[in-house]
């Protein structure tokens, strides 16, 4: 769920609030799982955590607000620096 790249830096984002470090390259939805294992990236009218499902964009079930605009879908978002995710924790 990562983008190659030569010289293998990191980027820090804000998620939900707290800063993390990923690697450049690395998709909002795969940073989640990196860092909230298990979380997901909503929750679900019957109020169970939803996790990513297909991984390209069709499900939905990895929305998240990122940079104050919701339901953006993480597994089609590259991770840039300073960006803010927040999940519907």
């Amino acid at each position: 769920m990562t983008v190659a790249h030569a010289n293998g830096g990191s980027v820090e984002v804000r998620l939900d609030g707290r800063p993390v470090r990923v690697r450049e390259g690395t998709i909002v939805a795969a940073a989640i799982e990196q860092h909230l294992p298990g979380h997901g990236a909503r929750i679900s009218p019957g109020g169970s955590r939803r996790l990513p499902f297909c991984g390209m964009g069709v499900c939905g079930e990895c929305r998240v607000t990122i940079d104050g605009r919701p339901h953006r879908l993480g597994c089609q978002v590259v991770c840039r620096p300073g960006m803010e995710i927040a999940t519907d924790a």
